[in-house]
This record gives C-alpha cells, sequence and structure tokens, in this order.
C-alpha cells in the first residue's frame, strides 16, 4: 500500500535550490527569500 501521492529530493546550494517532484517534475529556485516564497506557492 502506498500512502504517498507525491515524493521529493531537494538538493540546496549557496545560490539555488533544486527540488524534483515525482509527479511535478524539476524545478529550480533562487536560494534567498523570494526563491522560497515562489517554492511555497508552486508546490502548494
Amino acid at each position: 500500500m502506498n500512502k504517498y501521492k507525491e515524493t521529493f529530493g531537494v538538493d540546496i546550494s549557496k545560490d539555488v535550490f533544486d527540488v524534483h517532484g515525482s509527479n511535478k517534475g524539476h524545478h529550480q529556485y533562487k536560494n534567498d527569500e523570494m526563491g522560497f516564497k515562489k517554492y511555497l506557492t508552486k508546490m502548494g
């Protein structure tokens, strides 16, 4: 039984962070406050 709808992998570096979702694919964001807000909006 698979209770998870999607899994994510995150790679964080000094300038950017990459997020790969099993359903949503790859996205890259700036590693700053605006990038994190954009990530929350996109993934929410």
